[in-house]
C-alpha cells in the first residue's frame, strides 16, 4: 500500500494546494469524496496557517494535505527593486496608481519560519507537502515524528532523488504543463522543462520514491494515463478552480471558461518565480520589460499592488490566474461531484 492509502485515501486523486485559490471548504470536499483534499499556507504566518487548518478539521474527519513553500530566503537589493518599480510605473499610471514606494519580503519560507515548524508539530496535519524545495532534515524529522506523512515536488530526477535521501515519503512529479509556481528547487539553474509523461516515468523507473503525477490532468482519461505510466495518484489543480469551493474571482473563472483558456505561458514577472498562467497584459507586458525582476516573493509585492490598482479600475488583466495547459477542459461543477465524476472516466477510460 501506498502511504496514501495507508492513510485511508480511497480514490488516487489529489486537490493541489493552490495557495489564494484552495479553501478548506474545497479541502474538504475532496477528501470527503475519497481523495486527498489540500489547502496551501506557504502565503500566510503560523496563526494565520493555524485557522485554516482547524476550519479543514471542522468539515472533515479524512485525511488532507498541508502544503508550504520552501524557497531560497529572498536577497533584497534595493537598487534592482527600484529598477523593477520604475519600470512598472507606466502600468500603474494607467490606472491613476502610484507603485508602491519599496518591496517587501511577503512572507517567509518555511526553511525560515520556526513559528510555523512549532505550529506544525503541535497540530499534526496528516500529510505535508514542500513546493520550492525541501527543508533542513531537522525539519523533516521533526515532522516525521509528530506523524505526518511527508510529499515534496520534484521537477527533475535529480530533485526526485534528493527528496528521497531527505527522508520523503511521496513526490509530487510536476511536468512543464502544470499551472501555478514551477517546482523547482533553483529557479537560476538550468530547466530541461520536463513534461509529465516524460517525469513521471524517470521518477517511476529510477527513484525509489511513490510518485504523484502533476501537470496538465484534467479528467479520468489523464488520470488513467498517469497511472499506466506508474504513478500511484494524480494531481489536478487548475481541475478545480472553476469548483464554487474555490476562491477564484469571477474574473478568474471567466477566463478560464473563454477562448483565452487556450493559451498559458510561464512567467516570472508576476511573483518573481516562474509560474504558469492564463496569457494576459502582465504576461505581454514582461515580454518588453526593461528590467530585472526582483527575487520571489519580493516581486509579487509589486504585482499584487498592480493587480490591486488594475481590478480597482475595472481592469482584470493583471492577476495571477494560474493556469495549466489543459484548461480548456475545465468544467464546473461541486468539487464532490467532480471528484465522482473523475474516479468514474478513469474506470471507464482503462
Amino acid at each position: 500500500m501506498t502511504p496514501l492509502e495507508q492513510l485511508g485515501v480511497t480514490i488516487p486523486i489529489v486537490q493541489a494546494p493552490m495557495a489564494g485559490v484552495s479553501t478548506p471548504e474545497l479541502a474538504a470536499a475532496v477528501s470527503n469524496a475519497g481523495g486527498l483534499g489540500s489547502i496551501g499556507i506557504g502565503a500566510t504566518d503560523a496563526a494565520g496557517a493555524l485557522t485554516m487548518i482547524e476550519a479543514t478539521r471542522a468539515r472533515t474527519d479524512r485525511p488532507y494535505n498541508v502544503n508550504l513553500f520552501v524557497h531560497a530566503t529572498a536577497q533584497a537589493s534595493p537598487a534592482r527593486e527600484q529598477a523593477w518599480l520604475d519600470a512598472m510605473r507606466p502600468l500603474f499610471e494607467r490606472f491613476d496608481a502610484e507603485p508602491p514606494a519599496a518591496l517587501r519580503t511577503i512572507y517567509k519560507s518555511f526553511a525560515d519560519d520556526d513559528e510555523m515548524l512549532a505550529m506544525l508539530v503541535q497540530a499534526a496535519p496528516p500529510v505535508i507537502s514542500f513546493h520550492f524545495g525541501l527543508p533542513a532534515l531537522d525539519r523533516i524529522e521533526a515532522l516525521k515524528q509528530a506523524g505526518c506523512v511527508l510529499l515534496a515536488t520534484a521537477t527533475s530526477l535529480a530533485e526526485a532523488r534528493a527528496a528521497e535521501k531527505a527522508g520523503i515519503d511521496m513526490v509530487i512529479a510536476q511536468g512543464w504543463e502544470a499551472g501555478g509556481h514551477r517546482g523547482v528547487f533553483d529557479p537560476a539553474a538550468p530547466d530541461d522543462q520536463l513534461g509529465t509523461m516524460a517525469l513521471v516515468r524517470l521518477v517511476v523507473e529510477q527513484s525509489a520514491l511513490p510518485a504523484i503525477a502533476a501537470g496538465g490532468i484534467m479528467d479520468g482519461a489523464g488520470i488513467r494515463a498517469a497511472l499506466a505510466l506508474g504513478a500511484v495518484a494524480a494531481q489536478l489543480g487548475t481541475a478545480f478552480i472553476a469548483c464554487p469551493e474555490s476562491s477564484a474571482d469571477t474574473a478568474y473563472r471567466e477566463a478560464l471558461a473563454g477562448a483565452g483558456a487556450s493559451h498559458t505561458a510561464m512567467t516570472r514577472a508576476i511573483s518573481g518565480r516562474p509560474a504558469r498562467c492564463l496569457a494576459n497584459r502582465f504576461t505581454e507586458w514582461e515580454a518588453s520589460a526593461p528590467a530585472e525582476v526582483p527575487d520571489y516573493p519580493i516581486a509579487y509585492d509589486a504585482g499584487k499592488a498592480l493587480n490591486a490598482a488594475a481590478k480597482a479600475a475595472g481592469e482584470n488583466g493583471f492577476g495571477a490566474q494560474w493556469a495549466g495547459q489543459g484548461a480548456p477542459l475545465s468544467r464546473t461543477m461541486a468539487a464532490a461531484d467532480l471528484v465522482a465524476l473523475l474516479a468514474r472516466e478513469a474506470t471507464l477510460a482503462a
